[in-house]
């Protein structure tokens, strides 16, 4: 019975509150510490039972009737089956546990007396929880009823059924058509399956006749099959004495519904059923079935299947409800039916009850509501029983509400609320436990929590009592409570603390108190310095195949030493670290390397540093690069003679953009398996319209390029022959060439063979006179040259190429203009003039008439030429040098001329062919220059204060010598330079002096330079060193240097020269003289006097450093003389004797420079 709320309802919900400590669903669950400290009665809970359905599958051994329970004391059993008292003790089949409700069917007999509804009751002396309803259900086997079926007969047209009415089983059930042989019978829209297992014909055909329609059912979950007695169909035909025409026409007829029946249905389906609706029409031809939703398009998860005959929406909700048609048609009319959905609902919950604790003398409210459709049918029951059947004085029942007042600790119970409809049934146990406790804290004593600095940390103080206790936290023996804002006490005990600071370490006290007595437990706070990637890694980019290097660096509080992790993640998913030779990742130092990365490393990368209480991380996306994959597939199309479209699927560009592609040929004829590029497209086209030659059997390939390299190309299109055509272009690179006077050569770059689009090519060429009025004159050649000849000097001419094949000319050729074969020019410059400056002569001449010019002007040259240097008498005669000045011009500048020299020049011009005639000689001179560097210049006697220095002239004065230019200063340890002294040198014919006054053991370096009236020439410098004292050895040592000395070796060479030369006359009999043997025969008197040990070292530059390794000076005077040859002396006048050996001037100027040198020793001054 129902009761209506009333206020006396109200004014009890509002004064009863729950004081329940512990919130479950199920029951009150006393933990073990509790029971630990204190030994609490509990109301029984059940924890395990069997599900609501129990079946007996033949295949199994036994069958488990599950129920376990738990309480304090601990509970006993007993079971209920079809509402009636059931003992399985009692009988001996069954298995019974131990301390257990669990009782076992075997599988070893009749199961059927066991089939029923069962129950579970576990009783202690607080109360009584029980369990669901369970069904055990026994399954028969199915089996169809042997009977005799009378042939099915059906004029052909005519719509007929075969039922197949399968057994009832367990479900789900499958049914098959099949003949004998296992051949399942087709179905199509004429022929189908209904839901309930019988096959319908839309109309009856002669193949239909057969004796061998089996309905097959099974039943997978008890893994049976059955099948229906086989059935026959006679289908009659029309009658044979009727006109053909008439015996094979079926009459057409609009549909009707085999099924369903009747014209509206309705259908119930529970909430997340499948909904199936079918409509299997007959008719002539075979209707076609639609359907519709009244008022609303049908579901997005509708799905029509069975040729269109069955709708089915799967898992249906309310809004799936209501009004759906379907109808089928033909050309001759259509059959309609209205299915109504109705969906109904199991019960569920609205408001379960619930477990509580509550405390003596306190208000208890125990609700329980559910929803479902219809409505479900709610039950109350305390212990099990109905509470009609256990009344109670202070309990009340308000429609969905159960009222304890003044609760008593005799009022524990279990509280059962079970909600039931057709569709199902709902139970749950509440315990409602009454007592009083005093704080029991469940947390460990002396806890330590880690915090870190900025982050929260929750400190705990788990309590059970009844009633609810009092918590309050204190700091550091404080007995104050901690507040503030960053501090929260919650419900359950704990106290939490926002954005932790350092000032919050230390020791914490949680404190429980209720009427009943208290407790308290300690806690201690560490707080830490926060963990912190401080160095991370970017996003990054990497080429396929290289090392990848990704970076990380933490920060984290040091008391974590031993703590600190440093990890690496790949896409949320750690990277394993096996460090063996074929892993391919390596951490050192907080680096992440990964060896040659592929494609499969790409990802985002995650560094995560980790302590026990904190973590930071930081990601980084890893993108590889390579290049892009081929297109794919390669698809001709729009195929014309002269030009075809290629498209194509672009492959993976690997993370850079394609920015082009490669268009490659290759054809069968002419270089087949050579491919070659044809076209380039950009990178963001897909297609192309290729150009292509007639007669050529083409196929393609498409490669795409990146910014990291090529793909590899695709695979090759089928081939593609284009027909052949007349040539589309005609010779290029025409050259008109005349190598003689009177022939012209014409030359051309012949058509790739590609480019003769068919067979027979060949080239006309045409040409004319420009200066006369006169016809093209043609040939047809093959080859790509043609020389016409007799033609007049350098003429100029029309000329044209034209190709052409078997299949027509090409297109009409461009005129080009030539010129016949070129001749020597015929007149020299006029007017020739020279300006002189120094080394650099500017020349100026006339220009040559083109028309004697017989050809195309290429330039004209210039030719001089050395005649005599002005300080000498005699001439020489020297190498002739050439300016060519292409183009043209009527000056020029040459220059490098030698200073004081007499020179010879003349001009000319020259065309193809050749040079012309050259202009008369013009002779002019240079002006004076200055002087080149002194060949020799060295130290020959160092003393304490004096150093002697000799050297010879300079090779070319290129002028008059007026003298020398001496210059010394002192350098000190640190290279630094002193004062410069100048000794100025008048005479030209001195070559040594001795310089006085100089410190002892003091490094000094000289400069020398020669000169003319002009200026003097470059500088030539040595170094030295002063000695300590002067050495008597040094006096003696010089005697090299005396000139009685000297002239005794000059003598003694001369005495061994000339018995040389007797004996090789005498050997040659007259043969030539050896320059070689001669220059060999006269050793250079430089090198004489030269003393190794000497401080001093020959520099001929002023570029020397002032530091340096010290060479020996008779070495470097021998390679600079070495080379003496005829070319040093091609400005004289060369005498031969009469075998043609050379003699004198080489000789007697050698002897003039040793003899000179040897003179300007002994005359120098002291």
């Amino acid at each position: 019975m129902r009761l209506q709320r009333s206020p006396l309802l109200a004014a009890v919900l509002g004064l009863i509150t729950c004081i329940c400590v512990f919130h479950t669903t199920a029951a009150i669950d006393i933990p073990l510490e509790v029971l630990s400290h204190i030994n609490i009665e509990q109301l029984p809970t059940i924890t395990a039972q069997s599900p609501s359905s129990l079946i007996a599958f033949p295949f199994d051994e036994s069958f488990p009737m599950t129920c376990e329970a738990k309480g304090n004391p601990e509970p006993e059993f007993r079971w209920t089956k079809n509402g009636q008292e059931f003992d399985p003790s009692l009988d001996p089949r069954l298995m019974k546990e131990e301390n257990s409700g669990t009782f076992v069917i075997p599988n070893n007999g009749n199961l059927t007396e066991y089939q029923g509804t069962y129950r579970c009751y576990a009783s202690n002396k607080l109360g009584t929880a029980i369990s669901k309803e369970i069904e055990f259900i026994v399954p028969h086997v199915p089996k169809f009823p042997k009977e005799t079926l009378d042939p099915v007969v059906v004029e052909e047209g005519q719509p007929f059924t075969l039922k197949c009415n399968p057994p009832k089983g367990i479900p789900p059930l499958q049914i098959y058509w099949m003949t004998i042989n296992l051949q399942h019978i087709e179905q199509d829209e004429r022929v189908s399956m209904g839901l309930n297992g019988d096959l319908y014909f839309s109309h009856a055909v002669e193949k239909d006749s057969g004796r061998d329609y089996c309905c097959f059912a099974a039943f997978p979950r008890i893994r049976t099959i059955v099948q229906k007695t086989a059935m026959s169909v006679i289908v009659q035909t029309k009658k044979s004495d009727m006109s053909p025409e008439s015996a094979n026409a079926i009459l057409e007829r609009k549909p009707s519904l085999l099924t369903p029946s009747t014209a509206t249905s309705e259908t119930q389906l529970v909430k997340g059923e499948d909904l199936k609706l079918e409509c299997i029409a007959e008719g002539f031809p075979t209707p076609q079935v639609e359907w519709v939703k009244m008022g609303h398009q049908l579901p997005t998860k509708a799905k029509v299947e069975n040729h269109g005959k069955l709708l089915i929406v799967p898992r249906v909700e309310q809004e799936d409800s209501g009004k759906y048609m379907c109808k089928a048609k033909n050309g001759l009319g259509e059959a309609v039916h209205y299915f109504t959905l109705k969906i109904e609902e199991p019960p569920e919950w609205v408001i379960e009850p619930e477990s509580q604790l509550s405390m003596i003398g306190s208000e208890v409210l125990i609700k329980c509501s559910a929803s479902g459709t219809p409505q479900p049918t709610i039950t109350w029951r305390v212990n099990g029983e109905l509470l009609q059947g256990a009344p109670a004085a202070n309990r009340k029942v308000f429609d969905d509400t159960i009222a304890l007042r003044n609760a008593k600790a005799s009022d524990s119970a279990v509280y059962q609320c079970e909600a039931s409809n057709k569709h199902g049934t709902l139970l749950s146990n509440a315990n409602i436990m009454i007592m009083n406790l005093s704080p029991i804290i469940l947390t460990k004593e002396g806890e330590d929590y880690s915090a870190v600095e900025g982050k929260g940390v929750m400190m705990h103080c788990n309590v059970f009592s009844s009633p609810p206790s009092t918590i309050t936290w204190s700091k550091d023996d404080s007995s104050d409570s901690v507040e503030g804002p960053r501090l929260t006490i919650h419900e359950n005990g704990s106290l939490e603390i926002y954005s932790v600071e350092k000032g919050d370490t230390g020791q914490y006290t949680c404190l429980a108190k209720n009427t009943e007595g208290s407790s308290a437990i300690d806690a201690m706070l560490y707080v830490k310095d926060p963990t912190r990637i401080v160095v991370a890694q970017e996003d990054l980019q990497i080429l396929i195949g290289t090392t990848a290097q990704l970076s990380c660096l933490a920060e984290y509080d040091k008391s974590f030493s031993n703590d600190f992790e440093l990890l690496w993640e790949k896409d949320d998913m750690k990277i394993a670290l096996n460090n063996t030779e074929n892993s391919r990742y390596f951490v050192e130092d907080g680096i992440l390397q990964i060896i040659n990365v592929s494609h499969r490393d790409q990802g985002v990368y995650t560094c995560v540093a980790r302590t026990p209480v904190d973590r930071d991380t930081a990601s980084a996306l890893l993108m590889v690069l390579d290049v892009p994959d081929a297109p794919e597939p390669l698809l001709l199309s729009e195929h014309k003679s002269k030009s075809v479209k290629l498209k194509w699927i672009p492959g993976d560009d690997h993370n850079s953009s394609t920015t082009e592609f490669i268009i490659e040929y290759e054809e069968s004829q002419w270089e087949p398996g050579n491919w070659k590029e044809l076209l380039r497209v950009p990178g963001n086209h897909n297609s192309a319209v290729l150009k292509l030659h007639g007669h050529v059997d083409y196929r393609f390939r498409v490669s795409g390029l990146n910014a990291v390299g090529r793909s590899l190309p695709s695979k090759p299109t089928e081939r593609y022959k284009t027909p052949p055509a007349a040539p589309d272009k005609n010779p290029e690179n025409i050259k008109i060439e005349g190598h003689l006077p009177h022939e012209m050569d014409i030359n051309w770059e012949p058509l790739l063979p590609i480019e003769h689009n068919g067979p027979g090519l060949e080239y006309k060429v045409s040409y004319r006179r420009q200066d006369v009025e006169e016809d093209w004159k043609e040939h047809l050649v093959k080859r790509h040259s043609f020389v016409v000849k007799n033609t007049p000097t350098f003429v100029p001419y029309d000329i044209k190429i034209q190709a052409r094949n078997h299949q027509g000319w090409g297109p009409e050729p461009k005129i080009v203009t030539g010129y016949s074969g070129e001749d020597f020019p015929s007149a020299a410059p006029e007017n020739v003039a020279v300006e002189v400056n120094s080394s650099v002569v500017k020349v100026s001449w006339t220009r040559v008439h083109k028309d004697k010019l017989h050809g195309h002007l290429g330039g004209y040259r210039i030719n001089w030429w050395r005649l005599r240097s002005l300080a000498a008498s005699k001439k020489s005669h020297e190498d002739k040098h050439t300016l060519t000045l292409p183009g043209d011009q009527n000056h020029a500048t040459v220059p490098g001329l030698t200073p004081f020299s007499e020179y010879s020049l003349i001009v000319m011009t020259f065309n193809g062919r050749g040079n012309g005639p050259g202009s008369n000689q013009l002779n002019f001179k240079t002006p004076e220059g200055v002087p080149e560097k002194n060949p020799v210049f060295r130290v020959t006697d160092v003393q304490k204060h004096t150093v002697s220095l000799v050297w010879a002239p300079p090779l070319e004065p290129n002028g008059i010598l007026t003298g020398y230019l001496l210059e010394y200063q002192l350098i000190n340890d640190t290279e630094e330079m002193g004062p410069l002294q100048t000794v100025d040198i008048s005479n030209p014919d001195t070559t040594k002096w001795k310089l006085r006054d100089l410190e002892p053991v003091s490094k000094y370096k000289f400069y020398l330079r020669s000169c003319t009236t002009v200026g003097c020439g470059p500088v030539v410098s040595e170094e030295c060193t002063t000695t300590l004292e002067t050495s008597l050895a040094s006096i003696h040592g010089g005697i090299s240097t005396q000139g009685w000395f000297i002239g005794l070796m000059c003598a003694i060479a001369l005495l061994t020269l000339i018995l040389l030369i007797a004996c090789f006359v005498n050997r040659n009999k007259g043969g030539k003289y050896s320059v070689k043997e001669k220059e060999d025969l006269h050793p250079d008197v430089e090198s004489q006097g030269m003393n190794d040990d000497t401080f001093c070292e020959y520099s001929d530059n002023d570029e020397k450093p002032l530091k340096g390794s010290q060479h020996s000076l008779s070495r470097e005077i021998k390679a600079g003389d070495s080379g003496d040859s005829l070319v040093d002396y091609g400005d004289e006048d060369v005498q031969f004797n009469e075998d043609g050996s050379f003699i004198g001037e080489y000789a007697g100027r050698k002897e003039k420079r040793v003899s000179a040198e040897i003179k300007a020793t002994i005359q120098t001054p002291a």
